[in-house]
This record gives C-alpha cells, sequence and structure tokens, in this order.
C-alpha cells in the first residue's frame, strides 16, 4: 500500500492541503477499489464484455474465479472481498494504459477521498441527530425545507452511479478543486459575466436572478448578465474564451456572487435564499468528465427545458401525486458554445406538506451514519405494511406518470439521479422529476395523442420517430436503474424475496396496461434493452447503445 500511495497524485498532494484528510484516504482506498472493480466485472459480464463460464457457485470471467450472485434485468453483484487487482482485471480485459482504465483509477481515487471526507461529515449529523433526538434520518430532515432536506440525502450519495463503474471520475479537476467544489464540499460559488446582448442566446437567466437577489449589480447598457460555475469561469472562461474578453463581448464582473451548494449532479447547484428566503437550482456548464461525459451543456438543452418544462405541467396536471421542478429558463452564450450554458430550476421548498420529506432516490440505498443500514432501509421500517407492499405502493407512486407520459409520446428519464420521491411517516406520498435534458419525445405520438407540436431547437437528441427508443429510455432508467435497485438493496438485505418484489411490480404494470398495449408489451417481453456503459466508454461518440437483458417481468403470470 505505501507504494501505490507514493504514486498516487491525491495521496501525495494531501499533505499538503488537507493532511487531516492522509490517514482517512489511506485507509479507504482498499475499499473505493473493491467497489471500482466489482462495478467493473458486473458490468462486463451484464454487457457479455467477456466469455463468463458458471459452475458451482462461482464464475470464472478474465482468467479468474468470483462469487456473484445474479438479479433480474442481468444485473451482477460480486461478493466481497475480490482478491484480484485492479489492473489484472483490466489487463486481462486489454483495458490497461487505455482512456477506460485511466477513468477507474481516477474514480478509486476520488472515491476514497469522499469516503475519507464523510468520515468528518457523518461524525457532524450524528452530533446533530443526538442533540435533536432524531432516531433516523427521516426526523432528522423533516424540519428542514425541502431544498435543504434534499441536500442532507444527496450528500450521502457518495459512490454515484448505482450501476456506472466510474461513478466518481472527475477529470479535469485538482485535488483543491475537488476539495472547493465536490459533492463533500460544504459549498461553492456562482460567478457572473457580462454579455453582449448581440451574443446572448435565450432567456435573461441574470435578470430574473437579479430580481430575486438584488444586491446583484446591473449589467453595462447593451450587456446581460449571465451565470457561470466560479470553477468554470477561472479554469475555462478565462483561459479559452481570453478573446471575446479583450473583444469586450464578454466583460468580467468582479464580485457578482451567489454563494451555493454542489448537488450529486456537481454542475447543478442549490443556490443561497434570495431576499425572500426562496432557493432555487442552476444547472451550469462544467467542462469536467464526471461518470462517461463531459459536463457541459448544449443550448438546444437551455432552449428546449422551459417548452418541456410546460409541456409536462400541462400532462400532468391532474395527478397531484406528481411534482414537477420546472426549469424555467435558459441561456447561452453562442461564440463560447457549450461553456457558458445556463438553465433555471425551482425547488421544492414551497410545494410539500406537512410532515412530508423529500428524499432524492440516489440516496436510497446510501448509508446511514444514524443507523448504518440504508437509507432506504430506514424507510421501510416506518412504512405500517410489509416490505412487499411498501414495494408495490413505491413503484405505483412511480410508474404512473412514466407510463402515463410514455402513452402520450414522452419517455421520461426516471432513473434515481432524476427522482425524488416524498414520503411521509415512510409512505411514498409524492414524487417530483428533475432535468428533462435526457428524456425522448416521439413527436409523431405526441401530436397525434395530445394534439400538440412541440418547437424543439434543431438537431435536439431528445426527438425521436422511433418508439422504441422512447421505450428504451423509458424502461432502462425507470426498471432498471430505479426499481432494480430497491428491489436489490431489500433482498440483499434479506428483506425481500427479489422475484416476489418483481411480482408486485408487474401487478402494477396489469393496472396501467390501457395506458397503451404495445408499450406494455415492450415492458413485459423476455428481454429488455439495458444501456450499456462500459461499451459506451469503449466506443465513445456512438451515442446510447443497448444491449439485450432477461426481463424479470416476462416471467410473471396474470
Amino acid at each position: 500500500m505505501t507504494s501505490t500511495l507514493h504514486a498516487d497524485p491525491i495521496a501525495r498532494s494531501l499533505t499538503g492541503l488537507a493532511p487531516e484528510l492522509s490517514d482517512d484516504y489511506a485507509a479507504a482506498l482498499p475499499r473505493a477499489t473493491q467497489l471500482v472493480t466489482r462495478r467493473l466485472l458486473g458490468a462486463v459480464c451484464r454487457e457479455r464484455l467477456a466469455p463468463v463460464a458458471w459452475a458451482g457457485g462461482r464464475t470464472r470471467l478474465a482468467g479468474d474465479w468470483y462469487r456473484m450472485r445474479r438479479y433480474g434485468f442481468g444485473r451482477i453483484e460480486v461478493d466481497d472481498p475480490v482478491s484480484v487487482p485492479l489492473r489484472r482485471v483490466l489487463g486481462a480485459l486489454g483495458l490497461n494504459g487505455t482512456a477506460v482504465a485511466h477513468e477507474m483509477h481516477d474514480a478509486c481515487r476520488n472515491l476514497a477521498l469522499a469516503y475519507a471526507r464523510r468520515t468528518r461529515a457523518d461524525e457532524t449529523l450524528r452530533t446533530a441527530a443526538r442533540l435533536a433526538g432524531a432516531p433516523d434520518l427521516l426526523a432528522l430532515a423533516e424540519p428542514l425545507p425541502a431544498d435543504e432536506q434534499m441536500l442532507l440525502f444527496e450528500r450521502l450519495s457518495t459512490a454515484g452511479h448505482n450501476l456506472h463503474p466510474c461513478g466518481r471520475t472527475r477529470l479535469g479537476w485538482s485535488l483543491a478543486d475537488v476539495l472547493a467544489h465536490d459533492l463533500e464540499s460544504p459549498g461553492t460559488a456562482v460567478a457572473f459575466v457580462a454579455v453582449q446582448r448581440s451574443a446572448h442566446t435565450g432567456d435573461d437567466v441574470g435578470g430574473l436572478l437579479r430580481a430575486a437577489y438584488p444586491w446583484l449589480p446591473s449589467p453595462p447598457p447593451g450587456y446581460v448578465l449571465q451565470p457561470v460555475h466560479a470553477w468554470q469561469l477561472e479554469a475555462v472562461v478565462k483561459r479559452r474564451h481570453a478573446g471575446l474578453v479583450e473583444s469586450g463581448i464578454l466583460r468580467l464582473v468582479p464580485g457578482a456572487v451567489l454563494r451555493a451548494a454542489p448537488t450529486a449532479a456537481l454542475r447543478t447547484v442549490l443556490l443561497e435564499p434570495d431576499a425572500r428566503g426562496v432557493q432555487r437550482y442552476l444547472k451550469l456548464s462544467l467542462d469536467i468528465q464526471v461518470t462517461s461525459t463531459r459536463r457541459s451543456i448544449s443550448l438546444a438543452s437551455a432552449r428546449n427545458g422551459p417548452a418541456v418544462s410546460a409541456l409536462l405541467t400541462d400532462l400532468l396536471a391532474d395527478a397531484p401525486q406528481v411534482l414537477l421542478m420546472h426549469e424555467v429558463a435558459g441561456a447561452a452564450v453562442h461564440c463560447a458554445g457549450r461553456d457558458m450554458t445556463a438553465i433555471l430550476r425551482n425547488g421544492l421548498s414551497t410545494q410539500l406538506h406537512p410532515g412530508e420529506v423529500a428524499v432524492p432516490a440516489g440516496a436510497l440505498p446510501a448509508t446511514s451514519p444514524l443507523t448504518g443500514r440504508p437509507v432506504l432501509a430506514e424507510l421501510v421500517d416506518r412504512y405500517p405494511g410489509t416490505p412487499l407492499d411498501f414495494v408495490e405502493a413505491y413503484a405505483r407512486l412511480l410508474l404512473q406518470p412514466v407510463l402515463r407520459t410514455a402513452a402520450a409520446g414522452i419517455g421520461l428519464e426516471a432513473h434515481l439521479q432524476n427522482s425524488i420521491p416524498t414520503f411521509r411517516d415512510g409512505v411514498p406520498y409524492r414524487i417530483a422529476f428533475r432535468d428533462f435534458a435526457g428524456l425522448r419525445i416521439h413527436t409523431p405520438r405526441l401530436h397525434e395523442r395530445t394534439g400538440r407540436r412541440l418547437a424543439l431547437q434543431p438537431g435536439s437528441v431528445i426527438a425521436t420517430h422511433d418508439l422504441n427508443v422512447l421505450r428504451a429510455k423509458a424502461g432502462y432508467t425507470t426498471f432498471q436503474a430505479h426499481l432494480g435497485e430497491i428491489l436489490l438493496q431489500l433482498a440483499e438485505a434479506r428483506t425481500i424475496d427479489e422475484a416476489a418484489g418483481w411480482h408486485r411490480v408487474r401487478g402494477v404494470l396489469e393496472e396501467a396496461r390501457a395506458a397503451d398495449p404495445d408499450d406494455h408489451g415492450f415492458w413485459t417481453a423476455p428481454t429488455m434493452p439495458h444501456k450499456a456503459l462500459l461499451r459506451m466508454r469503449l466506443v465513445p461518440d456512438r451515442g446510447d447503445i443497448y444491449v439485450p437483458v432477461r426481463n424479470p417481468l416476462n416471467k410473471v403470470r396474470f
């Protein structure tokens, strides 16, 4: 371990930047490497990237034997501990020296750093819980405004994407950047530039923020304010677009800053309360690689967001169990490409009822520092029924809007990161959706069934004329990435039998069968498309790649 740490850029830099984290980082690195290795092995099996042999409860993969557990939709979980070093696994797969190998080593180091930082954050939460007399995180979060509730839970999502082996990559950030702006950081900041009107495209996001935060300065005549992530301004805008500053197209606005808190998405930040105490979110271009993607934002995403938000609001107007975090405005600097795009999003703080707690679904598998168990387990403990009853209630809450909007021509991207269920005394109560840049709209079905034509930006990736593209998007995110994780967590804790859980989910599907019989046939077919995240890293720039996986919903007979 000593030699590994000696060659580790984070370990070397910690001695100067955050020496108090050095020991915890060294202790956490094996655990982090284990998780990345297990996710890599699971992805290789699921995406059939190497021959797999099963024998006597063990699996031969990439030249070594492992104990693995199989779950629905081809999910493979590798038992701890994996004794094979990550470099050997990568070598057996022919990946050593590749960009993917670099990303995985980066993910290991950043995950270990996140674990080290969590050690101190968890103690702070335990102290707060003792002072408040809170037995679990739900009790600790309940008195907080909704968006602060969400932030409390979201900061527990340490491991990142639940399926991607590179869930904690931070390529493009130095250690100092990670310490200042990552999920475990106490805060980040939003800066502003003034942009000539002729170079500005979209809504006046800066003007809307000035109305809420009157201490922000007015832009010079002929300019508008544009928010920029503080790191992006220093590392990208000032360097890559120095010519725009020199020409006067951009003007720096020193001192115009809003405090913000990073969310799990990193490029989306929760702003400080405005003059009336209201909080809202900004999604800002952040030119670093997280999981598979550099997190800049297209002009199309900025311009389509408000229109899609309005459409979903109309389609779900009679669904009181659904909340939408509206994208109310979006803007970009057209001569700066994707580097200065911004999307303003409403929060939830004025929308919750007394006793209602908002829990981002990405935090459901996270370990509670108060009980040492998943947040999901704390919820199931509170639920006034059996764990299978909880699964059915949760599935109904999630599936009703997903299946309904699919039938209308919109495939929601309802994975864990975009879904925020709310609970009252452990009962699934309502569900909010956010971030509409990744959904899919089948424009012919939308017009045929709703009479609507949506004016999307040219070249928008969210538009499709293939219904199976819509179904694959909704099916992968909702059933596999979202419900699949919940059932896996409960099955691994021996709280439910996984097959019985899928039986309950299929029952909810049968209730909604009339929404669209052809969609229903897709959801219950023998196989369903699985988004092959690792394959997509191996052949970048190919867009979404899917492989068929066995569908546990097909085995259920009604």
